[in-house]
């Protein structure tokens, strides 16, 4: 079995931000962003929403992230620590939109290991130096510096090197244009590692250390130590050198400590929430500085989502006092960025990521603590509380979605559209949720209105070439054109000139400022001056089809009679010539006039005789045939897509320009090929099913370019992005005919008729896959079913140290009163508050949930209507209990029908060791027609049931090390079967027929079977190799598809002769006499495939994304990002696609210095999986390049592009 692995959504979650001027135009301000093996560019366009303008997959793991800027240059390079044993440095090509690798220097061995550098990266200010660091043990130094030609160069590393040190952060140290000193904590263990009583590792102590980089000397010593508290967690530079007092910020459990060599500490209480319990302490997450000219503070964010303010009183040197004050709280970030323009970027460490404006900075009156009023008591230092409120000094403009983490996921087609929906539970706490993704681009409504008939076409004209918006929309219905002006508001005139009382057939600019019109008796043309001239049609004949560009226009009479004209100089339509076909034509039209010609040289016409033909339209040889085309039905719709040659296009390559015709089949088929620029010839043909309606093919314009919009039973969009040209659904319902649409309140949109409506709308973010609708949830959910029959979704929710529900209404209610608001927020308990609370100054979204004992649970079941998106039952669970597993289950006496199992357990403590009080399987019946839960009883078990599954009229649960058989009493669930022997504990358990799969937490499959005459369990093959399981599939009899904890997918297989014994025993003697091996069963399975991911995968599915396509493994992880394994179906594929792969490898290796198959080997050899990911990234090489790969394979690049496209088509 060979495997292609596609990432089809990239992950959304953020590890690290920066932000700085990359792009070199010194007005704006770029963020790069790390999503674990993804390296991303963005930037806020001037209406504040975020654009992303590259996406780079580096293959290994990004740590950390830093940029700097060469005193007097303008732009910013990027500094990458990863997982390559490398330091890389990168500069950002504006010309190309590509990462350029200017620095690659190699320091150690590949992977994310305790004492080779890459987790933490540290920059001089005046970006001289910069240090990368390891979690213990190695430092290094490298100088930064410009050579003769103004290029980068970057010196040999200098080593800070300190054995037996854990490192816990990295800083530079602002000190203006003296040696660059980096400043890091650090623990000494080398006195903890001699002692084994533990009174030194209890006595260990933290220190800061200053580093300093001698630049005449070209080495680096240890400057200066001191002491720091032991909650100490982070550094944050303070600007020095003329600008500030230099110096570190320490962040510290409760604290904020100002230090410097030679200056004493000046220290201040980080305020901290009223209602958070005594013994829970304040750590800083995230920081960021904002500096000016003259002015400079910091914004500090602790992990309760609290964003402080903090100022340095300061007089050169000296600081005089440390001022902390409370500032908003957002959502817990991993990385804030303060941009010039007056934004702050906050990369969200769960859920979506926002980007908010600032309204202020702070300086009105608000809770502060300062260093100058810092109190100590019997009891330590006097702390200074503060009650949240809503957004003062910031307010959001735009957010991000992400998906980080997809705890659960289910592929079903539950609404009934054309291609099933993927629906994942996404987030933590109170900012989760359901989202429901389709595959396609999402689309902002802007206008819908109602029209007095059903229209058959619409067009927008703008009066003059040169204007920026249309003047006017054109209606046609079955008897009448209506002619609507574009204004303030959209209108109905008479006096444009249009003829009203017949459809038209086709509307349109002609020439530089005139109108036509052509209906079926004839041509209408308008003059800028009010002038018409009428051209009518000879004797019976009807025209039936128009093709036109801006100075040609194509009518097709009944009959197959065609005829041309031509604007000639004064802007007249003077008829040029006639051709008759063969038969009636199906469909016209014309290419665009290229820039600097008078003229197109191509018309394409299609015939009911399944042709298309190119005919020539030069004066020298008017209509004579260039080529032919045969396609496999008549062709409905045919369009010319001009691409403009490119030098350095989005994707660095340079483009020719080139001519595409598309044409849309009756059998619902979209057929492109490319059309010679000089003879008319065509070639390299594609075709795609698009639906069961034949495509209507529209030019339209997408952020200032051509783009086609197909509409077939759903609409498609076509257009090109980043270099690749992709064809993607819109997440609408089906359209009839469509035009693009430019008014002053909608620059680029789309106006579109279906049914008896004018919609407007505009296409959001390009070049995703998928779109979404969230639904919010409560806590934390853990996994979810469908009921089979009602189309109804159960979720079970649990989050660990929160207040139950009933608790956090009553002190929201004693917070309301105390503050002299009586009740003006009635919340309702049903929806957790998530809709009427938006002016409720603590909404639990924003502000998370008071924080209660860790060994405190709260959790519920919810019953849900996906189509409403309301939740129709939502059950608290009591007393200290938490859901961890659920499935719905048909037991022998059919008197319930379907039932719910939930697992839960009670009071169940992870730390110090890991305990609980009891574990419970809860049965429920479905009532009010499945859309409520009523408890039928609970059993009490002794552990916690991680998972539950039906199995022959019965329910089997993995309590534990124990494998359980259940079946329903009145009072209870009885015992029926079980079978200890399982290693660890139970997590997946998937059946077929007779065969149980079972999945342990760190020791892979078992395989086992049941006999019903003996009433036993067997285990009859296990796995040998260790895995720490975190996802689990069921492919097929013989086959189970697993991912475990360290981002590897693999597929384990009962050798076929094994599994014919089994099955062929009819006794079972030979299972249960037969000896285990390896302290384990009696036959091993074989792993059939490795492939690491690079990300926890937590959900697995057998799906197919697009209708009548192929089945493939779709996966999601924490990171947010989906992909899916498809099975190559010829040999000649796998040949190919391995043979590309190897190439790619060499032509093109990672751009952070990872080896790629090393990286898809990280813990398993690759084996038989073929990265897509790498494979796409061809047309992105150079030309040359992509010849030469194109040569070794015997292709043309076109047919590898071909290839990648159709294989990506198969799976979404």
């Amino acid at each position: 079995m060979y495997l292609y692995n596609l990432t089809l959504q990239q992950a959304t979650g953020i590890v690290t931000a920066i932000t700085g001027t990359f792009s070199g135009q010194s007005k704006s301000q770029e963020i790069i962003v790390a999503r674990g093996k993804t390296l991303t560019l963005l930037r806020p366009d001037e209406n504040g929403k975020i654009q992303t303008i590259l996406s780079h997959d580096v293959f290994g793991s990004i740590r950390s992230l830093s940029q700097f800027r060469l005193t007097g240059g303008s732009k910013d390079y990027i500094v990458v620590g990863s997982d390559s044993g490398r330091i890389v440095i990168l500069e950002y090509n504006k010309e190309k939109n590509v990462f350029d690798k200017v620095h690659q220097e190699t320091f150690g061995k590949s992977g994310s290991r305790r004492i080779v550098p890459g987790q933490y990266l540290a920059v001089d200010p005046k970006g001289r130096a910069v240090m990368i660091g390891a979690c213990e043990k190695q430092k290094l130094v490298y100088v930064l510096n410009r050579d003769t030609a103004a290029r980068l160069t970057i010196s040999s590393p200098l080593e800070a090197h300190k054995s037996h040190t854990i490192c816990y952060c990295i800083c530079g140290v602002d000190c203006g244009f003296d040696n660059p000193v980096f400043a890091a904590i650090e623990l000494d263990y080398s006195e903890a590692d001699m002692d084994s009583s533990g009174v030194a590792a209890n006595e260990a102590q933290k220190v800061l250390t200053f580093y300093e980089l001698d630049l005449g000397l070209n080495h680096v010593s240890r400057k200066w130590s001191e002491s720091v508290d032991n909650g100490a967690n982070m550094l944050v530079t303070v600007p020095g050198g003329g600008d500030g007092p230099s110096g570190v910020l320490v962040c510290a459990e409760n604290f904020v400590i100002y230090k410097n060599q030679g200056h004493p500490d000046v220290r201040a209480v980080i305020p901290r929430r009223a209602d958070l319990p005594a013994e829970r302490g304040v750590l800083i997450v995230s920081a960021t500085m904002h500096k000016q000219k003259s002015m400079f503070f910091f914004l500090l964010q602790t992990e309760y989502g609290d964003v402080f303010k903090v100022t340095l009183d300061h007089d050169n040197e000296r600081v005089t006092e440390l001022k902390i004050k409370y500032f908003d709280t957002i959502p817990v970030t991993s990385a804030m960025c303060v941009m010039k323009l007056g934004f702050l970027f906050a990369a969200s460490e769960f859920g979506n990521h926002a980007l908010y404006q600032f309204q202020a900075i702070g300086a009105d009156p608000d809770v502060e603590s300062s260093s100058a009023t810092l109190m100590e008591t019997e009891e330590g230092f006097q702390p200074v509380f503060f009650k949240p409120r809503g957004l003062k000094n910031l307010v959001r403009i735009d957010q991000v979605e992400s998906l980080m983490p997809i705890l659960d996921m289910k592929v079903v087609n539950l609404f009934e559209e054309e291609t099933p929906q993927i629906f994942t539970l996404c987030g933590r706490g109170p900012r989760s949720s359901l989202r429901i993704l389709r595959p396609g681009l999402a689309i902002s409504e802007m206008a819908v209105s109602q029209l007095p008939g059903v229209p058959s076409a619409v067009w927008t004209v703008k009066k003059n070439v040169n204007d920026e918006f249309d003047a006017y929309i054109v209606v046609s219905f079955a008897n009448a054109t209506l002619v609507l002006s574009i204004g303030e508001t959209v209108e109905e005139v008479s006096d444009s000139g249009f003829l009203d009382t017949t459809p038209s057939l086709a509307v349109s600019l002609i020439g530089d400022d005139s109108l036509m019109q052509v209906h079926p008796s004839g041509i209408r043309h308008i003059r800028e001056d009010g002038r018409i001239n009428e051209w009518r049609t000879p004797g019976k004949r009807t025209i039936v089809k128009v093709g036109s560009n801006r100075l040609q226009v194509v009518i097709a009479l009944s009959g197959g009679e065609i005829i041309y004209f031509e604007v000639d100089m004064t802007g007249q339509l003077m008829e040029v010539e006639k051709n008759e076909m063969s038969g009636d034509v199906a469909c016209l039209d014309i290419a665009p006039v290229p820039e600097g010609r008078q003229r197109s040289r191509f018309l394409a016409v299609g015939s009911y005789d399944n042709t298309i033909r190119i005919l020539s339209l030069d004066p020298d040889d008017c209509m004579q045939v260039l080529s032919v085309q045969s396609v496999t039905a008549a062709p409905e719709s045919l369009l010319f897509l001009e691409v403009q040659a490119s030098v350095g296009g989005e994707d660095g390559a340079d483009h020719p320009a080139s001519l595409f015709l598309n044409a849309g089949l009756q059998n619902g088929v979209l057929f492109r090929t490319v059309v010679d620029m000089v003879t008319g010839q065509l070639s390299d043909a594609r075709s795609r099913f698009l639906g069961l309606r034949a495509p209507k093919l529209f030019s339209i314009l997408v952020r200032g370019r051509r783009a086609m919009l197909c509409l077939s039973s759903r609409p498609w969009l076509g257009y090109v992005h980043q270099g690749h040209f992709l064809l993607t659904p819109l997440s609408y319902e089906t359209l009839e005919y469509a035009a693009s649409f430019s008014s002053d309140q909608c620059a680029e949109g789309v106006v579109a008729v279906a049914g008896d409506a004018l919609r407007v709308f505009t296409i959001e973010r390009l070049g995703e896959t998928f779109n979404e609708t969230a639904i919010p949830l409560r806590y934390t959910p853990r996994k979810f079913v469908f009921h089979p029959k009602k189309k109804l979704l159960v979720t079970i929710e649990s989050d660990q140290g929160a207040f139950p529900a009933e608790l956090r209404e009553s002190a929201k209610k004693e917070c309301f009163e105390a503050a002299g608001q009586g009740e003006n927020g009635k919340m309702e308990i049903e929806n957790g508050g998530d809709d009427e609370d938006k002016e409720d100054p603590l909404s639990d979204e924003q502000y998370g949930y008071p924080k209660a004992e860790a060994d405190k649970w709260v959790s519920c079941i919810r019953v849900l209507d996906p189509r409403s998106a309301e939740t129709t039952c939502l059950l608290e669970l009591q007393d200290n209990e938490a859901a961890f597993s659920i499935c719905t289950v048909n037991f022998h006496d059919k008197e319930y029908g379907t039932l719910l199992a939930v697992g839960t357990a009670k009071g169940l403590q992870f730390w110090p060791k890991r305990s609980l009080i009891a574990g419970y399987i809860h049965i429920y019946r479905f009532v009010k027609d499945g859309r409520s839960l009523e408890l039928l009883h609970k059993t009490q078990v002794d552990g916690v049931p991680l998972a539950l599954c039906q199995f022959q009229g019965r329910l089997l649960a993995g309590i534990g090390s124990i494998l359980r058989l259940y079946d329903l009493g009145k009072k209870r669930l009885l015992r029926k079967c079980e079978n200890k022997l399982f290693p660890n504990t139970i997590n997946s358990i998937h059946t077929y027929r007779d065969r149980i799969y079972v999945g342990d937490i760190q020791e892979s499959f078992h395989y086992c079977k049941y006999r019903r005459d003996e009433n036993q369990l067997y285990v009859f093959a296990d796995d040998s190799v260790p895995r720490w399981l975190t996802a689990a599939y069921h492919v097929d009899f013989d086959t189970m598809a697993g991912a475990d904890k360290f981002g590897n997918i693999y597929f384990v297989r009962l050798p076929q002769d094994v599994s014919d014994e089994i099955e062929e025993d009819p006794t079972g003697g030979k299972i249960k006499w037969e000896q285990g091996k390896l302290n384990g069963a009696p036959n091993k399975v074989e792993e059939i495939v490795q492939f690491h991911v690079g990300d926890v995968v937590t959900c697995m599915q057998k799906a197919s994304l697009i209708p009548g396509g192929v089945e493939c493994v779709m996966y999601g992880t924490v990171m947010g990002s989906l992909g899916a394994l498809l099975a190559f179906s010829s040999r000649d594929d796998v040949d190919f696609f391995s043979h590309l792969e190897m190439h790619m490898r060499q032509e093109y290796p990672p751009l952070c210095g990872r080896d790629h198959m090393a990286y898809r080997s990280s813990y398993f050899p690759v084996k038989d999986v073929i990265d897509g990911d790498l494979c796409e990234q061809y047309p992105t090489l150079p030309l040359d390049v992509q010849r030469k790969i194109a040569d070794e394979l015997d292709r043309s690049p076109a047919e590898i592009l071909k290839k990648l496209e159709d294989v990506r088509n198969k799976i979404v």
